[in-house]
Protein backbone atom coordinates (compact mmCIF):
# COMPACT_ATOMS: atom_id res chain seq x y z
CA UNK A 1 0.00 0.00 0.00
CA UNK A 2 1.20 3.39 -1.06
CA UNK A 3 1.12 6.46 1.51
CA UNK A 4 -1.03 8.70 0.84
CA UNK A 5 -0.04 12.18 0.11
CA UNK A 6 -1.14 15.23 3.04
CA UNK A 7 -3.37 18.54 2.06
CA UNK A 8 -4.19 21.08 4.30
CA UNK A 9 -7.22 23.33 3.13
CA UNK A 10 -7.03 27.06 4.27
CA UNK A 11 -9.90 29.37 4.45
CA UNK A 12 -11.11 31.89 6.78
CA UNK A 13 -14.11 30.62 8.78
CA UNK A 14 -13.62 26.81 7.83
CA UNK A 15 -17.57 26.40 7.58
CA UNK A 16 -18.35 26.36 3.73
CA UNK A 17 -15.03 26.11 0.80
CA UNK A 18 -12.74 24.34 3.03
CA UNK A 19 -15.26 22.04 4.23
CA UNK A 20 -16.39 21.24 1.02
CA UNK A 21 -12.97 20.77 -0.63
CA UNK A 22 -11.96 18.66 2.62
CA UNK A 23 -14.87 16.16 1.94
CA UNK A 24 -14.71 15.96 -1.66
CA UNK A 25 -10.97 15.51 -1.46
CA UNK A 26 -11.33 12.41 1.05
CA UNK A 27 -14.36 10.88 -0.51
CA UNK A 28 -13.14 11.20 -4.19
CA UNK A 29 -9.58 10.54 -3.94
CA UNK A 30 -9.19 9.07 -0.39
CA UNK A 31 -6.63 5.87 -1.64
CA UNK A 32 -4.22 8.28 -2.52
CA UNK A 33 -4.95 11.66 -0.33
CA UNK A 34 -5.80 12.75 2.91
CA UNK A 35 -7.10 15.88 3.26
CA UNK A 36 -7.80 18.63 6.28
CA UNK A 37 -9.25 21.51 6.52
CA UNK A 38 -8.84 24.77 8.81
CA UNK A 39 -9.64 28.47 9.57
CA UNK A 40 -8.17 31.65 10.19
CA UNK A 41 -10.82 32.61 12.23
CA UNK A 42 -12.56 29.04 12.51
CA UNK A 43 -16.96 29.41 12.11
CA UNK A 44 -18.79 27.60 15.02
CA UNK A 45 -20.17 25.27 12.58
CA UNK A 46 -19.55 24.11 9.50
CA UNK A 47 -22.83 25.94 6.81
CA UNK A 48 -25.64 24.13 7.20
CA UNK A 49 -26.18 24.81 2.88
CA UNK A 50 -22.67 23.21 2.56
CA UNK A 51 -23.69 20.34 4.05
CA UNK A 52 -26.50 20.00 1.65
CA UNK A 53 -25.21 20.50 -1.29
CA UNK A 54 -22.89 17.88 -0.55
CA UNK A 55 -25.26 15.58 0.22
CA UNK A 56 -26.91 16.18 -3.18
CA UNK A 57 -23.91 14.24 -4.62
CA UNK A 58 -23.88 11.50 -1.96
CA UNK A 59 -21.20 12.90 0.30
CA UNK A 60 -22.74 12.79 4.49
CA UNK A 61 -20.10 15.35 5.67
CA UNK A 62 -19.22 15.56 9.54
CA UNK A 63 -16.85 17.91 9.48
CA UNK A 64 -16.28 20.89 12.48
CA UNK A 65 -14.63 24.22 11.92
CA UNK A 66 -10.81 24.15 12.76
CA UNK A 67 -8.23 26.68 13.50
CA UNK A 68 -4.68 26.80 11.68
CA UNK A 69 -2.83 26.63 15.39
CA UNK A 70 -3.82 23.01 15.52
CA UNK A 71 -1.85 21.98 12.26
CA UNK A 72 0.87 24.07 12.52
CA UNK A 73 3.50 21.03 13.57
CA UNK A 74 2.31 18.53 10.94
CA UNK A 75 3.76 18.02 7.83
CA UNK A 76 1.44 18.39 5.19
CA UNK A 77 2.59 17.83 0.91
CA UNK A 78 0.74 20.66 -0.05
CA UNK A 79 -1.38 23.59 1.64
CA UNK A 80 -4.44 24.98 -0.46
CA UNK A 81 -6.03 28.66 0.58
CA UNK A 82 -9.21 28.51 -1.31
CA UNK A 83 -10.22 32.31 -0.36
CA UNK A 84 -8.54 35.85 -0.79
CA UNK A 85 -8.69 36.57 2.56
CA UNK A 86 -6.62 33.07 4.06
CA UNK A 87 -4.13 34.05 1.36
CA UNK A 88 -3.54 36.90 2.59
CA UNK A 89 -3.71 36.20 6.22
CA UNK A 90 -1.56 32.95 5.88
CA UNK A 91 1.31 34.55 3.79
CA UNK A 92 3.53 32.16 4.85
CA UNK A 93 2.52 28.85 6.13
CA UNK A 94 4.82 27.63 8.74
CA UNK A 95 4.86 23.72 7.86
CA UNK A 96 6.03 22.29 5.05
CA UNK A 97 4.10 21.63 1.89
CA UNK A 98 4.29 23.58 -1.59
CA UNK A 99 1.39 26.03 -1.10
CA UNK A 100 -1.39 26.75 -3.78
CA UNK A 101 -3.97 29.41 -3.70
CA UNK A 102 -7.27 28.44 -5.75
CA UNK A 103 -9.72 30.99 -5.13
CA UNK A 104 -13.40 30.48 -4.95
CA UNK A 105 -16.22 32.85 -3.85
CA UNK A 106 -18.12 32.59 -0.47
CA UNK A 107 -21.35 31.17 -1.12
CA UNK A 108 -22.10 31.89 2.58
CA UNK A 109 -22.20 35.53 0.90
CA UNK A 110 -24.79 34.80 -1.59
CA UNK A 111 -28.19 36.64 -1.39
CA UNK A 112 -31.69 36.27 -3.46
CA UNK A 113 -33.88 33.01 -3.33
CA UNK A 114 -33.29 30.07 -1.18
CA UNK A 115 -32.70 28.69 -4.94
CA UNK A 116 -30.26 31.62 -5.97
CA UNK A 117 -28.48 30.75 -2.68
CA UNK A 118 -28.59 26.55 -2.90
CA UNK A 119 -26.78 27.47 -6.62
CA UNK A 120 -24.16 29.64 -5.56
CA UNK A 121 -23.25 27.04 -2.95
CA UNK A 122 -23.16 23.91 -5.82
CA UNK A 123 -21.57 26.33 -8.18
CA UNK A 124 -18.56 26.42 -5.66
CA UNK A 125 -18.83 23.07 -4.88
CA UNK A 126 -18.56 22.35 -8.42
CA UNK A 127 -15.65 24.34 -8.90
CA UNK A 128 -13.59 22.83 -6.26
CA UNK A 129 -14.35 19.52 -7.55
CA UNK A 130 -13.06 20.48 -11.07
CA UNK A 131 -10.55 22.74 -9.84
CA UNK A 132 -8.65 21.55 -6.35
CA UNK A 133 -9.34 17.92 -7.65
CA UNK A 134 -8.33 18.88 -10.84
CA UNK A 135 -4.70 20.16 -9.18
CA UNK A 136 -4.44 17.28 -6.97
CA UNK A 137 -4.45 14.93 -9.90
CA UNK A 138 -1.76 17.34 -11.78
CA UNK A 139 0.16 17.74 -8.41
CA UNK A 140 0.36 13.36 -8.01
CA UNK A 141 -0.10 12.04 -11.46
CA UNK A 142 1.01 8.61 -10.76
CA UNK A 143 -0.14 7.67 -7.64
CA UNK A 144 0.93 4.11 -7.22
CA UNK A 145 3.42 0.79 -9.44
CA UNK A 146 2.32 0.63 -12.70
CA UNK A 147 -0.19 -2.12 -13.33
CA UNK A 148 1.93 -5.73 -13.83
CA UNK A 149 3.49 -6.68 -17.56
CA UNK A 150 0.26 -8.09 -19.33
CA UNK A 151 -2.23 -6.42 -17.76
CA UNK A 152 -4.15 -2.44 -18.33
CA UNK A 153 -2.65 -2.63 -21.67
Amino acid sequence: MTTRKRVLILCTGNSCRSQMAEALINVRMGERWQAFSAGTEPAKEVHPKAVQVLSEIGIQHQGAPKGVDEFREQAFDLVVTVCDDAAQNCPVWLGQGVRRHISFPDPARASGTEEEILAAFRQVRDGIAERVLGYLQEFDPHPGPPPPEGEGA
